[in-house]
C-alpha cells in the first residue's frame, strides 16, 4: 500500500511540475513581438523548441491524468489490455504505463 501511496505522490507532483512549465512554455510563446526580422526568425526557432516540449508535455499529462483515474478506479498496476499485474519495477520507471511489458511491445 505504501509503494500505491508514494507513486500517487510522485504522478501527481510531476503533473503539477508540468502543468507549471507548460504555463511558462505559453508565456514565453506569447511574449515573442520582436520587429526585428533576424529576431523574429531567432524567436521562431525558440518557439518550434518551445511547442515540441508543449506537446510532449501535454502528452505526458494525459497519460498522469490517466493512471490517476485508474488508481482511483482500483485498476492502477493492471495491464489495460491483458488485465496482468504490471511488475513494481516497470512501474517504478514508468509509473504512468497502462501496459505489462508484453503488451507495450
Amino acid at each position: 500500500m505504501a509503494g500505491f501511496i508514494d507513486r500517487k505522490v510522485q504522478l501527481t507532483a510531476r503533473l503539477r511540475d508540468l502543468e507549471a512549465r507548460l504555463e511558462a512554455i505559453e508565456s514565453e510563446l506569447d511574449s515573442h513581438q520582436s520587429k526585428d526580422w533576424e529576431d523574429l526568425a531567432t524567436e521562431r526557432e525558440t518557439d518550434e523548441v518551445l511547442e515540441g516540449l508543449g506537446t510532449s508535455g501535454q502528452q505526458e499529462i494525459r497519460m498522469i491524468k490517466a493512471a490517476l483515474d485508474r488508481m482511483e478506479a482500483g485498476t492502477y498496476g493492471h495491464c489495460t489490455v491483458c488485465g496482468a499485474d504490471i511488475p513494481e519495477k516497470r512501474l517504478d520507471v514508468l509509473p504512468f504505463t497502462p501496459f505489462c511489458s508484453a503488451c507495450a511491445a
